[in-house]
């Protein structure tokens, strides 16, 4: 802080003796300042400098939020930019003074920034604060700025939205299995597992560097075999093979009987394990030792813990395809293996470790059913899925929200010792830990509760039924007040409403959406309006969570209603088609149902099979950008995208 403060001071200086000293030396950056709209509440500011006479002016992108050595605009307090700045020029390093950090200067430059204001607005004001450099020296300077902004002419829409999936997701999926991986390792099926295999390498090894060696092929052996059966589906059947499972209903139905029946086993009913002769056969493999011995060693480690590893897998099968990429699933095991096989190589490197495990006990067995109220509520999920597949409006909101309220409050029932199962032992008084789990349980059911009435449950939106099944619902009056006339109307032209699965398919906060893609863009050639494309599904946890977390903001609600015509394509829908129009694809495959033909449109289009996944096309069906706009929390990033798209469609059809 004090080198920050005698920077600032030297430099006050520098420019105090220049001023008094070269009063009459020309100023050595000169600018020019311009604005493009890009809708009613949005622009792009130009600020282009170009320095004179051997000077040369500094970046205005901070490394740190102590950097000082940089030019900086100033706004007037009604308007905002975004923190993000784009620079167009050649670059090159500078050494400043009282460190050895290079800065980055340039001999011509043009700031570019994106300024958002209140409709109305016709003028940017305020100051860009310059710093350059010359030799030694540091000058400065404070110009104005008040430059009219110009008819849109912003032809293409920004290019840094959130993609539909990046290596960050890849990342995100990958933590996830990982720390869902280190959760299995606690269930009543592996944790006994763990000081027995460690110490059966460290003693049946020579020397410790081969037992450390041999625990650890074991450790790579396990995230094989849960990473190679995956690989070899996606490139036996494709890229689609794993997300058709998690998606069809009849595999959600499957799912849901798989669950109801492992949850009934972790509650004590029977045992539940593959074959005993597959663990038999992998644990003869075993004794004959090597590599390959050790190998059926981790294969009989995954059989024999089956029942307490296989719910997890399989639910982390089911969401990771939801992703849309063959990639996702692989990377996913690959994050589950690793985390189940962590501690194996970290007790064998630290032998000392296993001393202060705890032994096994009865707090193993409150983990497996704990885990049983966790599967019943996984199970409604997936039975959730085939409801809303198949339009049967059982499972609506306000149901499942019930049912899940009851099987956490039971939890917490039972994590207090007050409801017990025949295998329980007597439970004499509550430890901390069940108390804080057992307050966890009862705060998550007391936080549902509103949702009966219609609350929105943010955190929850990826999970729970959409509020457009729930029978009765007081959050949703708002949009219905003052929303009688008629949505699908602009500047005198009236297009047809939505005719085409309305009865079915449904949208959220009183939007009207078309749910056919010929019907919705005959609607936007009559309005005049650019179609935003909303591939989704009844299955898409992260669609779920983009209507309630960013659809649902004013701003965006605003534009999607007044500047698109919203065509909702649901990949997942299992209406047939009409014969006529039922086809074949490229592929050989037969298209069917709706969701057949949504999800080949947009594979065949858009390269992509993700949802939720938003695209703009203009009145010839052509896109407006290239941006695979995907899941992105961002209220200010998914408005910035809506009002470039629609900026571009403004500038095309003048």
């Amino acid at each position: 802080m004090t080198k920050k403060i005698l920077f600032i001071v030297a430099l006050v200086l520098v420019q105090s003796f220049q001023f008094i000293a070269a009063q009459d030396v020309k100023q050595p950056v000169q600018f020019v300042f311009s604005a493009n709209k890009l809708s009613d509440t949005s622009a792009t500011l130009l600020v282009k400098a170009t320095a004179l006479n051997g000077a040369r002016i500094l970046t205005a992108v901070k490394k740190s939020n102590d950097d000082v050595f940089v030019s900086a605009l100033q706004l007037d307090s009604s308007l905002n930019t975004d923190a993000k700045i784009k620079e167009e020029g050649v670059a090159g390093a500078v050494a400043l003074p009282g460190s050895t950090d290079k800065g980055t200067a340039y001999d011509s430059v043009t700031y570019v920034y994106t300024v958002y204001f209140k409709a109305g607005t016709g003028a940017i004001k305020g100051s860009f604060n310059w710093l350059g450099v010359k030799g030694e020296e540091f000058p400065s300077g404070e110009e104005k700025i008040n430059v009219t902004i110009e008819a849109g002419t912003v032809a293409a829409p920004v290019t840094d939205a959130a993609p539909a999936t990046d290596t960050g997701s890849m990342w995100s999926i990958f933590l996830l299995c990982l720390a869902t991986g280190l959760l299995a390792v606690i269930t009543p099926c592996v944790f006994p597992l763990i000081p027995v295999t460690v110490s059966f390498f460290l003693k049946r090894s020579k020397t410790r560097m081969e037992g450390l060696k041999n625990a650890v092929w074991y450790s790579l052996s396990i995230v094989l075999i849960y990473t190679i059966p995956t690989l070899i589906l996606t490139l036996i059947f494709g890229d689609k093979i794993l997300y058709t499972i998690s998606t069809h209903p009849v595999s959600n139905i499957f799912f849901f009987v798989v669950f109801i029946v492992f949850a009934i086993s972790f509650f004590g009913a029977f045992e539940l394990a593959l074959p005993n002769s597959w663990a038999n056969k992998a644990d003869q493999k075993a004794g004959k030792g090597g590599l390959l011995g050790i190998f059926f060693m981790a294969l009989t480690l995954v059989i024999v813990s089956f029942s307490c590893t296989g719910p997890i897998v399989g639910t982390l099968l089911g969401q990771t395809s939801m992703q849309g990429v063959g990639l996702a699933p692989i990377i996913g095991m690959m994050g589950f293996g690793v985390g189940l096989a962590i501690p194996f190589s970290l007790f064998a490197f630290f032998p000392s470790m296993l001393q202060s495990l705890p032994k096994s006990g009865g707090w193993l067995n409150t983990i497996k059913v704990s885990f049983g109220f966790i599967e019943l509520a996984l199970a409604l999920k997936f039975l959730s899925n085939v409801d809303l597949s198949y339009h049967l409006g059982i499972l609506n909101r306000d149901v499942f929200l019930v049912l899940w309220i009851v099987v956490f409050f039971l939890l917490g029932v039972y994590l207090l010792g007050k409801l017990k199962f025949a295998h329980d032992s007597d439970l004499p008084f509550v430890s901390v830990p069940r108390l804080f789990f057992a307050m966890a349980s009862f705060s998550f059911a007391v936080y549902m509760v509103p949702g009966l009435w219609g609350a929105p449950l943010k955190a929850l939106s990826g999970f729970i039924p959409p509020a457009t099944t729930q029978e009765f619902n007081l959050n949703d009056l708002q949009y219905k007040i003052g929303n009688a006339g008629p949505a699908h109307s602009a500047a005198g032209n009236e297009a047809a409403p939505p005719k085409k699965y309305t009865n079915k398919l449904h949208v959220p906060f009183g939007l009207t959406a078309y749910f056919d893609l010929e019907e919705g863009m005959a609607a936007a050639k009559i309005l005049k309006k650019p179609v935003m494309l909303d591939f989704t599904g009844h299955t898409c946890p992260n669609c779920r969570k983009m209507e309630e977390q960013v659809w649902k903001d004013p701003a965006v609600l605003s534009r999607i209603k007044e500047n698109f015509v919203l065509v909702s394509l649901y990949v997942d829908e299992s209406e047939e088609l009409p014969a006529r129009e039922q086809y074949t694809d490229k592929n050989g495959v037969k298209i069917v149902t709706v969701g057949d033909k949504n999800l080949d449109y947009e594979i065949k289009t858009f390269g992509f099979n993700a949802q939720p996944l938003y695209m703009f096309l203009d009145l010839n069906g052509k896109p407006l950008s290239d941006v695979k706009y995907g899941y992105d929390p961002s209220v200010a990033g998914f408005i910035k995208h809506l009002d470039a798209v629609k900026a571009a469609f403004d500038a095309a059809n003048k």
